[in-house]
């Protein structure tokens, strides 16, 4: 019994690391390409509206609930102890920190993985098992270049980009939840912002966002050249791009947070 249970967690190790040298070889393989972004520019601007402009509307929805939660939150424990007055002129700058460095980098990459990833995967998983991406390789075109390097530089170009504004509808957010309910002017929440803002707060954003970003696509297009077994084999790569790209997600911002 002992036995079996070790032979079986020995065998998912060594999957799991025959899997990271796999996504590891693609990174190579697709930042080699990056040099031919202006020359693939068409296929980029592609890439680039479906994870920028396309996203947008989601982003900015769960940025602004965000904020919203996260003062909700901040100003519920303060009020809890009877400390709300205290705490005014320091709760803007903690909600702005908490939403920077926190919750929208992480809750921005899991939308776009659910949403980017997720699609990659289907995708090229699509193009894999109707032999399509058999067919690109029979004309002399490498499937890294042309479906892998766009998606990963696009993700992290736009990335950032989303990041910016889930911040700033994020305090949006925060500021509308604190002036309903505990009428918070925007002299006092915004100074308060103002006064404790740390340019590294960011730098930590979006530095997370770049590498989130890149991480989702990456892991949507390993996924994606994996596929096998027709439909069925494509709904369980899209299962399973979200899958993975979510666990990462969240294990990268557990490593950031040792790092920063």
């Amino acid at each position: 019994m002992l036995g079996d249970l070790l032979a079986r967690i020995g065998k998912l190790s060594l999957n799991a690391l025959a899997e990271v040298g796999q996504v590891s070889i693609l990174l190579v393989r697709v930042v080699r390409y990056f040099p031919r972004v202006f020359k693939d520019r068409g296929l980029v601007f592609d890439q680039m509206k479906v994870v920028g402009s396309d996203s947008l509307p989601l982003v900015i929805l769960v940025g602004s609930f965000t904020g919203a939660i996260a003062a909700l939150q901040a100003t519920n424990l303060f009020a809890k102890f009877n400390l709300i007055g205290i705490a005014r002129p320091f709760i803007g700058g903690s909600i702005a920190t908490v939403v920077f460095t926190e919750l929208t980098p992480v809750l921005t990459a899991l939308v776009i993985a659910g949403r980017v990833g997720g699609a990659i995967a289907a995708q090229i998983g699509t193009m894999k098992v109707s032999e399509q991406i058999d067919a690109l390789e029979m004309m002399a075109i490498d499937r890294n270049r042309y479906l892998a390097m766009p998606r990963v530089f696009a993700a992290l170009t736009m990335m950032p980009v989303l990041a910016v504004f889930s911040n700033i509808v994020a305090l949006v957010g925060a500021f509308t939840l604190t002036s309903v309910k505990f009428d918070f002017s925007s002299v006092v929440f915004f100074n308060s912002i103002q006064q404790y803002f740390a340019v590294n707060e960011i730098v930590i954003s979006l530095t997370k966002s770049f590498v989130f970003g890149g991480f989702t696509a990456l892991i949507g297009c390993h996924v994606g050249f994996q596929t096998q077994g027709g439909a069925e084999g494509v709904g369980h790569s899209t299962v399973r791009a979200f899958t993975i790209a979510a666990a990462g997600i969240l294990v990268l911002d557990a490593l950031f947070g040792t790092i920063f």
